[in-house]
């Protein structure tokens, strides 16, 4: 059973991907705004495969490569609100083993410097409106017009929500980075 995607590139030309292919371009994004959302490497991993299990299921149809990232991004943020937001999140209480913040260690999700992985961890201390734009700014170079369009939202907004990040970022690392 194979499924294929069929878009249409910049100059018009229809192009056929296959599931694998598209599962390869765009598993670290997903992945990424998954942990970013979630905060812990379980649930991210449950979003990841959520997202791409809707993508197999819906089939939907989309015009273009910037329609699709737009499409994966807000699945995924909205599979991880549903997760983050759930009663059984909010009211099972781990008796085995007790919540781990993200931390770099051997098995866990980790970053190449220590300064990227206290950078992660202030970034999960935002709000997630915040959380997702600077996400998408920082981790993935996209422009503000690219995330305006991926989620949806006015350019304007995206430059207010960059502005305000920053500064709430600023003030999580405080005195590690910033000395005010």
């Amino acid at each position: 059973m194979s499924y294929t995607d069929t878009i249409t590139n910049p100059n018009g030309t229809p192009v056929q991907e296959d599931f694998p292919t598209i599962l390869g371009r765009y598993q670290d994004l997903v992945y990424r705004i998954a942990l970013t959302h979630t905060g812990t490497l379980h649930d991210a991993q449950d979003v990841f495969q959520e997202v791409f299990l809707i993508y197999w299921r819906k089939k939907p149809l989309l015009h273009d490569e910037e329609h699709r990232q737009a499409w994966l991004i807000t699945t995924a943020r909205n599979c991880a609100k549903q997760i983050t937001s759930g009663s059984w999140h909010r009211r099972v209480v781990l008796v085995d083993e007790p919540p781990q913040p993200l931390q770099p260690d051997k098995e866990a999700f980790h970053f190449e410097t220590a300064e990227q992985n206290e950078v992660f961890a202030a970034l999960q201390k935002l709000p997630a409106r915040y959380r997702t734009v600077l996400h998408l700014f920082y981790f993935e170079d996209m422009s503000v017009a690219q995330i305006a369009a991926a989620l949806q939202i006015a350019a304007g907004t995206v430059k207010v929500q960059l502005t305000r990040g920053r500064q709430l970022m600023r003030e999580e690392l405080k005195g590690a980075y910033f000395y005010e």
